[in-house]
């Protein structure tokens, strides 16, 4: 059993996704157990807190940046027994980039999505940036975080089709829900041990 934490910054879709998959009894081998966000008004605490009933934390940053800042993320995890031998942590909309302490410290036991297909289209604005782009085919990719940004082993992607009239808004809402199908399964698979990373290779293992 992994002890499960998730770290958002608004909505929570990610994060509603995950939580309504663990309801539903398809993560037999996840515990969610703590919710932590970086803004008290992020909507998705309530979800959490109301819907899930899981616990919830807020970590203001107070100015802190980096490895200061995450200490006291750390410092939740294991108040709520999430320890790099025993539990992973997903990134559902987190707005912060992750220190290389803390990614050091839980390496391979962070993961986060993205809305393109890595490599390409990193950073913020993903989609508008595929839009712009003028790319037919863009999607989204979950993968392991490192000590970059969105650049960290991939472990699974799915494609869905950009049309030339396409807004930014309207790929970002096809991509989100693909996402929502994406991220469980993500975390179904690792939490099974089908999972093993051989450098920047993730082989998905039959069983």
């Amino acid at each position: 059993m992994l002890n499960l934490a998730i770290l958002i910054s608004g909505r929570g879709t990610n994060m509603n996704a995950i939580l309504s998959a663990h309801s539903n009894s398809a993560l037999k081998y996840i515990q969610p157990c703590i919710v932590i966000s970086n803004k008290n008004d992020a909507p998705g605490l309530k979800i959490a807190k109301d819907k899930f009933g899981i616990a919830t934390e807020v970590i203001p940053s107070n100015g802190k940046r980096g490895w200061q800042y995450d200490k006291d993320i750390v410092s939740v995890l294991k108040k709520y027994h999430i320890y790099p031998s025993n539990g992973i942590v997903c990134l559902a909309g987190y707005m912060r980039i992750l220190s290389p302490e803390f990614v050091r410290e839980y390496k391979l036991r962070i993961l986060n999505i993205h809305p393109s297909l890595l490599p390409s289209f990193k950073g913020l604005h993903a989609q508008k940036q595929a839009v712009d782009y003028g790319v037919k085919l863009s999607g989204c990719t979950v993968h392991f975080i490192d000590d970059d940004v969105d650049t960290g082993p991939i472990i699974l992607q799915e494609s869905v089709p950009v049309y030339s009239n396409d807004t930014e808004e309207d790929l970002s809402n096809r991509i989100l829900q693909l996402e929502h199908k994406l991220y469980p399964l993500a975390l179904k698979l690792y939490s099974e041990g089908k999972l093993k990373v051989e450098g920047r290779k993730v082989i998905l293992l039959d069983n």
